[in-house]
């Protein structure tokens, strides 16, 4: 696998991150890899769910790679961060309505919001307010 199929998991958004694979199976036909670490692995793993449950229903997880880098900072103390790679694989062919139920949906037809009792005393109070200012009557001139 080379790297033009690897998304690599950061600070955006995750709806970035499903974009970004959604458009790599559409170039592609070779597995997908998502590379997280640290605090984005939770990420990585909502991105890979979300293509497979609200997208892509064909798509399967191939391998899913785990461990451990020592890394050194500026100050050149060593720390020892997780990585999580995940492997995904499209069976089948992509599906031309990306994101769309096969089931059609009943139109329902939506009953009129019956008044709430504070809105009915706000149109009374205002209706009353009127008349006493002498709103919308005729000059008796």
């Amino acid at each position: 696998m080379n790297d033009d199929n690897t998304v690599f998991v950061g600070a955006k958004p995750t709806m970035n991150y499903v974009l970004a694979v959604l458009t790599q199976f559409r170039v592609t036909d070779e597995p997908v890899a998502l590379k997280a670490r640290g605090r984005t692995i939770s990420k990585a793993v909502d991105v890979a769910e979300i293509v497979r449950h609200r997208f892509l229903p064909n798509v399967k997880i191939e391998d899913i790679k785990i461990g451990t880098e020592n890394l050194k900072d500026k100050n050149g103390r060593k720390s020892n961060v997780s990585y999580l790679e995940i492997y995904m694989l499209q069976h089948g062919e992509m599906p031309t309505e990306v994101g769309k139920s096969k089931k059609k949906k009943e139109k329902r037809e939506r009953k009129p919001k019956k008044e709430s009792k504070d809105s009915k005393n706000s149109k009374a109070e205002s209706k009353k307010e009127s008349k006493e200012s002498g709103e919308g009557e005729a000059d008796p001139e």
